[in-house]
């Protein structure tokens, strides 16, 4: 995939095409019938359940495959603020959009999208949490 001209977005290998992001409470419904979805149409999707071996860290873990990735899906869901990592992984993904011209497709699931743009209601209360905490 390189080309003359020189631009970040040629330095990372790209391993995957999907990286998922979403909130354990998805796990088993949408999120699981999204995943076997794009794994049937041959779309190499990471999920962290599947693809971190076990005694690796985590978070390095994570951050990696979001710069191998060519898109992110984030599932924002209600208490998907409510999660420190899940958090973690929107600030990584928001990075590799700008300098990595990584395509973005958020899905709201059981959330009003106004709620995630405002930062209102339960999804505005986490934020306030996190900031807090950072």
């Amino acid at each position: 995939m390189a080309s003359s001209s020189s631009s970040s977005s040629s330095s990372y290998a790209r391993t995957y095409d999907v990286f998922l992001s979403f909130r354990g409470e998805t796990r088993g419904s949408f999120s699981d019938h999204l995943y076997a979805y794009l794994r049937r149409a041959g779309i190499n999707t990471f999920r962290d359940d599947e693809s971190i071996r076990r005694g690796e860290d985590i978070s390095v873990e994570l951050s990696k495959a979001i710069e191998e990735s060519r898109i992110s899906i984030i599932v924002f869901s209600k208490d998907y603020a409510g999660s420190r990592w899940c958090l973690d992984e929107l600030v990584k993904i928001m990075e590799c959009k700008q300098t990595l011209n990584q395509i973005v497709f958020p899905i709201f699931y059981d959330v009003d999208p106004s709620e995630v743009r405002k930062q209102t209601g339960m999804f505005g209360d986490a934020l306030t949490r996190h900031r807090e905490r950072c």
